[in-house]
């Protein structure tokens, strides 16, 4: 039973996952975001690789090995990382409250838990490990005699590791702001569905006695003789599920093979016209359940399925024989994001324990609530009034998937966030490098478009690379996530588009302000040491 949450979806009696693959797609995310700030520290240490060199040939002169100086900077990322453990402590006691209202749950700290405290420990280990490797691998390989004799120069090809990390980087966050666009379409896409009924104004009550049942009829005429109610009925299921379903359903020309599996709604006779369901054909049923007893109004996914060309008029046999009277277009009782469950209505003499009204609309909610309770209560006494609106309730089944979205989003924000603060110290450490170049391009007429060109293009042609790379592994991960939607959106171009220039942007604004401070700077101080 503990497992039924997250695995909760079978295909042919085998266990197929559920929502256990949000939570490793999740997980798998908050690596790659905590990656990214590895890849900063590891591009802001080497980076800096010139400053720490000569550090690195004094100790090496005064016979520190490397190994002693592989563990120096590695009890510096080690440093950093349980520094940065303490301070994500914080931040998670903080955020917790907002987290748990956008994940609809109840998280704690575990303070008492000892695996707890060993997995956040044995994690900042590996994050402090994996952040230090290169950096440490890098600085200890520098040799003393060149950095001493001050000959030592990082050049190009020191850059290009870096410039890879910053390619990873921007190819994580270009995938996740593809992905969170693409599942808001999704989102959006189902949503605007249609659904084969009128929701607005529909309440559903669920009776727990045969109260309401006994006295149905009466129930229904004081109701509607007040106005505040247009319609009610009487059903076995709710309009946002089907509780009922039957395999012994047989029909003229049906592959004895062929499993038929229908979901089965037993109603009242005014259902069809309270709920307002839409006739592709035929009738509905007549106000006599002894005229229609033996009468079925299915949907058009149960045309589709048995494959009759001109169902109305047609035999089905369950238990008994049954004549065809309407086809009605496809409602959508169960979740969204599926195909409709071919279903058959049938005249109930005991329908069940839900009670679908419609509302007047030209009178008040709250009234008409206050009014209907009273009523109900009159009728049943000992039965609580609980009721449901139909839109609320069909609104419920996207809460998951929003939530997914608004997950992805939060995970976008701060991928691009890490990028930018990793990119803004590049740009800090790049403008300084190339001071005096720049003081020497003034000198000799450049303009400051002309350097923050210069300067500006290196960044964004990482950036391009980065969605070259991203976008085709983007649209093959987020197809393959669609393929589970029956109602699935395409994946247009405007996407890739949007995504690479709006990073782009973020990029040029982000990396800017240190370009133009340098730019504009005067270049007699940056000269008047040559």
């Amino acid at each position: 039973m503990e497992k039924w949450h997250l695995y909760s979806e079978f295909k042919e009696g085998i266990n197929t996952g559920g929502r256990v693959e949000y939570v490793w797609l999740f997980g798998i995310i908050g690596v790659f975001v905590l990656f990214l700030a590895c890849i900063n520290f590891m591009n802001l240490s080497t980076a800096r690789s010139e400053k720490r060199a000569r550090e690195v040939g004094v100790l090496k002169s005064i016979g520190c090995d490397r190994k002693t100086l592989i563990f120096q900077f590695f009890g510096e990322s080690m440093l950093l990382a349980f520094l940065a453990l303490v301070f994500a402590l914080f931040l998670v006691y903080l955020s917790l409250p907002a987290f748990n209202l956008i994940a609809d749950k109840k998280i704690v700290i575990p303070v008492a838990d000892v695996f707890f405290w060993l997995s956040c420990i044995g994690f900042t280990f590996v994050t402090g490990i994996v952040a230090g490797s290169y950096p440490a691998l890098y600085l200890s390989s520098f040799k003393p005699v060149k950095v001493l004799k001050g000959t030592f120069r990082t050049g190009k090809a020191a850059a290009i590791p870096r410039k890879v990390l910053v390619v990873i980087q921007f190819s994580v966050s270009v995938m996740l702001i593809i992905g969170t666009i693409v599942v808001f379409r999704q989102i959006q896409l189902t949503r605007n569905r249609p659904i084969g009924y009128s929701p607005a104004g529909l309440i559903s009550v669920t009776s727990y006695t045969n109260d309401i049942h006994n006295h149905f009829d009466a129930l229904r005429n004081e109701l509607m003789g007040s106005g505040f109610v247009v319609d009610m009925a009487e059903s076995n299921s709710p309009l946002t599920g089907i509780n009922s379903n039957s395999s012994g359903l047989t029909w003229k020309g049906k592959d004895p093979s062929m499993p038929a599996d229908f979901g089965t709604v037993g109603v009242s006779q005014s259902f069809g016209n309270t709920v307002g369901w839409q006739f592709k054909d035929g009738r509905d049923f007549s106000g006599e359940l002894a005229t229609d007893s033996s009468v079925l109004i299915i949907n058009e996914a149960a045309v589709k399925y048995m494959g009759i060309k001109n169902p109305v008029g047609e035999t089905l046999h369950w238990g008994k024989d049954y004549r065809i009277a309407g086809v009605i277009k496809d409602m959508v009782m169960q979740s969204p994001y599926e195909p409709s469950k071919p279903t058959v209505f049938y005249l109930r003499d005991d329908p069940g324990e839900t009670v679908t009204l419609r509302i007047n609309p030209s009178k008040g909610i709250k009234e008409s609530l206050r009014f209907i309770e009273g009523i109900y209560k009159k009728y049943s006494p000992e039965s609580p009034f609980e009721y449901t609106f139909a839109d609320a309730e069909y609104g419920r089944k996207f809460e998951g998937e929003e939530r997914i979205g608004r997950l992805a989003g939060a995970f976008a924000v701060l991928a691009i966030f890490i990028s930018c603060l990793g990119l803004l110290g590049m740009a800090a450490f790049t403008a300084e490098q190339r001071t005096k170049e720049i003081g020497v391009r003034k000198v000799l007429g450049a303009t400051v478009l002309q350097l923050w060109q210069m300067m500006s293009t290196d960044f964004a042609l990482l950036v391009i690379i980065s969605f070259c790379i991203a976008a085709p592994m983007a649209y093959w991960l987020m197809d393959l996530w669609l393929q589970k939607f029956s109602f699935r959106s395409d994946i247009p171009f405007w996407i890739f588009l949007l995504s690479g220039t709006g990073l782009l942007l973020v990029t040029l604004l982000t990396t800017s302000a240190h370009i133009i401070r340098v730019a504009v700077s005067n270049p007699v101080k940056s000269l008047r040491s040559e």
